[in-house]
């Protein structure tokens, strides 16, 4: 009877049975019991499979919003290095690229063209100390983004902060479509939108905006737009004098004879034949 149980045992349960004279039946079967639920096919069977749910891959995040690179965007986008310098010495991108990765309300950057730079003669900004250096490139961006459809209501909330703060403000009017900028001493425009996505908006100006915190008040006035040309009017052709032959051929008035010059004829002929009636009738 024994060997026939050895044989329905797993292996791991036979030393047991060897011991099977020296315990008690009772004490032997609760032995063979534990073993064989400790087993590993035991074991095996009380792991409930895991529920088709638990099975399920999980999402992936969303993916952030894109990101803009401002310091290749100036650098690629067109003629904008030198503000793009004044923006890296000042470490003012960094606050630019900050705001428009992050803030919620976006950010509005007016840049101007290389060109703006070199025309400009005076004031000169090689006399501003550092920090209102900074101040100017921060006078150039708004804290918030504006779509260029955006401007034709702004006029009513004029002026508008900058991300300079205090008393650098903006004034925009939209003519037409073109969106105009005056910040006291400038008064330019909007010439072409370099980007605009939903946070962020940066758009080309053709000239440096200039704050009056930092200038003054003591605003030149407008050069005077140059005066039209005039034409010299041509003088009038002076009338021919009469009986003067034309290039072209004779005048009318020289082709035809004169009317006091028949009348003259004709009184010399009359004369002639009253003389030599008078002279007939004498001899007769």
């Amino acid at each position: 009877m024994y060997s026939e149980f050895e044989e329905l045992l797993r292996p791991s349960a036979r030393k047991f049975i060897c011991l099977k004279m020296e315990f008690p039946p009772v004490l032997m079967i609760s032995t063979l019991a534990l073993v064989l639920l400790c087993s590993p096919s035991a074991y095996a069977q009380r792991v409930s499979p895991p529920s088709p749910a638990s099975l399920i891959p999980t999402p992936a995040p969303a993916p952030g919003p894109n990101h803009v690179n401002l310091t290749y965007l100036l650098t690629y986008a067109g003629p904008f290095k030198t503000f793009l310098g004044y923006l890296e010495s000042t470490k003012v991108i960094s606050t630019f690229q900050d705001r428009a990765n992050s803030s919620e309300d976006g950010i509005t950057i007016f840049v101007p063209k290389d060109q703006a730079f070199s025309s400009l003669k005076s004031p000169s900004l090689s006399n501003l100390t550092a920090d209102q250096l900074k101040s100017l490139c921060l006078f150039h961006a708004l804290p918030r983004f504006y779509s260029l459809s955006d401007f034709k209501n702004v006029s009513q909330m004029n002026p508008l902060g900058t991300l300079a703060g205090g008393q650098y403000t903006l004034n925009f009017t939209d003519v037409s479509g073109t969106v105009h900028i005056n910040s006291g001493w400038t008064d330019t425009k909007v010439s072409s939108s370099v980007l605009s996505n939903d946070r962020v908006a940066v758009y080309q100006v053709d000239r440096v905006l200039l704050p009056i915190a930092i200038f003054g008040t003591d605003i030149p006035p407008a050069a005077a737009p140059a005066p039209a040309p005039v034409v010299a009017a041509s003088p009038p052709e002076a009338d021919a004098p009469s009986g003067v032959a034309d290039n072209n051929g004779p005048s009318p008035a020289a082709s035809r004879p004169n009317s006091s010059c028949r009348i003259a004829g004709l009184s010399g002929l009359g004369g002639l034949l009253l003389a030599a009636s008078t002279m007939l009738a004498f001899l007769l």
